[in-house]
């Protein structure tokens, strides 16, 4: 009976570092040659993805996007979820007059407004000054592992992105002011024709109400043909939820919030102790 395991990147198969350890690098060709299928299931861009793989000589499936994208292990676009046009346009009017710093994933960039890092720069000294037990460091980690990703254009304004050729996936908010995240969360989540979810502690992301990783996963797996009961989940954060409750078995992260670790099969090791590789090995002993 063939198996399919959807894995989650940041907090999941990725360590503190933004690498994959060469253990699950390992454990994964053994899944793979074991007829075992792989799916990398993340909030990011699938071109972000690609690079992150790049040296590992694993190709995937990628559930990209929080599920608004799925792309082949060759790269080729298989299905895509975007968000109505002038829906998105109404989100990032309203995200550019409060002044949030934003991420726009398209089909091969993620576009963010020139002023974005200043921004951020200003809520953090912000933070700092009215808090100085913070740990900046904590702070600045959050921000740095933001601009890490691979694909980005800097834009003057949402308005060079009214082209119909732009497909917007998927629109990332962070901000270090709780206030204005919670104002923020608060404008969206009744819109009935908008997913809201959360992927770490400084952001939320919007995206068309049909796309989730769980969604994903259930497409994914009728396409190879195998049943969701053989389908495993491994996630950390609240974007990981539809797809930890739809799988077969859900499993948390050591490392996972609590409302994940709530709703899993069972909690693995942590991120930084190769818990995606625990899992795979523990599979192939059976």
């Amino acid at each position: 009976m063939k198996m399919l395991i959807a894995i989650d990147l940041d907090g999941t198969l990725l360590n503190k570092h933004n690498e994959i350890s060469r253990e699950n690098i390992q454990a994964i060709k053994e899944a793979q040659k074991n007829g075992i299928e792989i799916v990398v299931a993340t909030g990011r861009a699938h071109f972000d993805v690609q690079e992150i793989f790049k040296h590992t000589g694993i190709k995937t499936w990628i559930i990209g996007a929080n599920g608004a994208t799925i792309h082949k292990p060759n790269g080729q676009l298989f299905l895509s979820t975007p968000l109505d046009k002038d829906k998105a346009i109404e989100i990032l009017q309203w995200l550019e007059q409060e002044k949030y710093y934003y991420e726009v994933f398209s089909d091969s960039a993620i576009f963010t407004p020139q002023n974005g890092r200043e921004l951020l720069t200003i809520e953090m000294d912000r933070l700092i000054s009215a808090n100085p037990e913070l740990n900046i460091e904590e702070l600045k980690y959050a921000a740095l592992k933001q601009y890490s990703q691979s694909g980005f254009v800097f834009i003057s304004s949402y308005k060079e992105l009214l082209k119909p050729s732009i497909n917007i996936y998927n629109i990332l908010v962070f901000s270090f002011d709780k206030e204005k995240l919670n104002k923020g969360w608060k404008r969206f989540k009744d819109c009935n024709d908008l997913t809201l979810v959360t992927s770490a502690n400084y952001n939320f992301e919007l995206e068309h109400i049909e796309a989730s990783k769980g969604n994903a996963l259930k497409i994914l797996a009728k396409e190879l043909g195998i049943p969701l009961s053989q389908t495993i989940a491994i996630g950390d954060s609240m974007n990981d939820y539809s797809m930890i409750s739809i799988a077969g078995k859900g499993i948390a992260m050591g490392n996972a919030c609590e409302e994940i670790k709530n709703i899993a099969n069972e909690v693995t090791l942590t991120n930084d102790e190769h818990g995606v590789a625990y899992v795979i090995n523990r599979l192939l002993k059976k």
